[in-house]
């Protein structure tokens, strides 16, 4: 028994299976392997999350990413109410009087730098409100009842829809204030201030009187005097008024913008051009200008 005890070989072995001291370990006293593994298995426990502390983190992810979704959304309709408020706006064509520069259901993008920073020009394609009860009682997109209506009245608020109400016109301006507008001469063509012009964007086949009485107006101040390419089918000046050029002339005010673009349907999208050269002959107007009429005379719709 000495023997063993006192050998050298055993006392090592000792040492490095049990208690690195040499002295063994005691009854009930984990091992050092024991001790680590139990440790291992406490760090394992400390890293998984509990369920609940899981669910909450997941709700936060969620309404991170719902609330970035909404501030883009209130940024794109405030973007989109500026733009529409002064600079550009969408409109709907809903008949064939401006054909066939535009046709029915054609939706174009108009200016509202003109009139503005930008001037007026003769042969502009501009829109405006109703200036007199042209177009009479029709039906409104106000009259949509229900969420239907009131969402697509909000989107049209804001400019994310083309404005299809009731209560604006498109034409071309013929006369600016002063000019001396008469159909037509003996070649059958409109006068301006004393000068024939060649409308090349009227209708093909139709003739610049659209087969209409004469007239002979001067535009009086503060107002144009617009009329649609389809000439023989636009209700425009012509047809609104007393012979002077008083009551079917446009109020300058009541110009919306100038349409420069189709932008809807594809296959039409096209810039809507300037037609300068047609009028760079015509002379300025007269410097004497008839007075507008009376607020009686024309009621501006709202």
């Amino acid at each position: 028994m000495s023997d063993e005890t006192n050998d050298p070989r055993l006392s090592r072995r000792s040492r490095v299976a049990g208690d690195p001291y040499g002295h063994g370990s005691g009854a009930g006293e984990p091992s050092t392997a024991e001790v680590v593994g139990d440790e291992a298995d406490q760090v394992d426990e400390v890293d998984e999350p509990d369920e609940p502390g899981r669910g909450r983190s997941f709700l936060l992810n969620v309404w991170g990413g719902v609330k970035e979704i909404l501030i883009i959304a209130v940024m794109a309709m405030v973007l989109s109410f500026v733009v529409k408020t002064w600079l550009i706006q969408a409109f709907y064509i809903p008949s064939g009087s401006m054909e066939d520069t535009l046709v029915k259901d054609d939706r174009v993008i108009v200016s509202k730098l003109t009139p503005g920073p930008v001037d007026l020009a003769r042969g502009d394609v501009v829109v405006f409100q109703d200036p007199d009860h042209w177009l009479g009682d029709v039906p409104s997109a106000d009259d949509q009842p229900g969420l239907r209506g009131a969402l697509h009245r909000g989107l049209q608020f804001v400019g994310l829809l083309p404005d299809d109400s009731d209560d604006h016109l498109i034409k071309r301006v013929i006369g600016l204030p002063g000019d001396h507008v008469v159909c037509c001469d003996k070649a059958g063509a409109i006068t301006v201030n004393g000068v024939a012009i060649t409308e090349t964007y009227v209708k093909a086949g139709d003739t610049p009187s659209g087969g209409r009485p004469p007239f002979d107006i001067t535009v009086p101040a503060g107002r144009v005097w617009v009329m649609g390419d389809h000439r023989s089918d636009s209700s425009d000046s012509r047809f609104h008024d007393d012979g002077t050029g008083a009551t079917g002339s446009v109020p300058v005010d009541d110009i919306t913008g100038r349409a420069v673009m189709v932008v809807w349907p594809i296959d039409n999208v096209t810039w809507l051009s300037v037609q300068s050269r047609i009028y760079e002959t015509v002379p300025a107007p007269p410097t004497t200008t008839p007075v507008p009429p009376s607020s009686d005379a024309t009621t501006k719709a709202g």
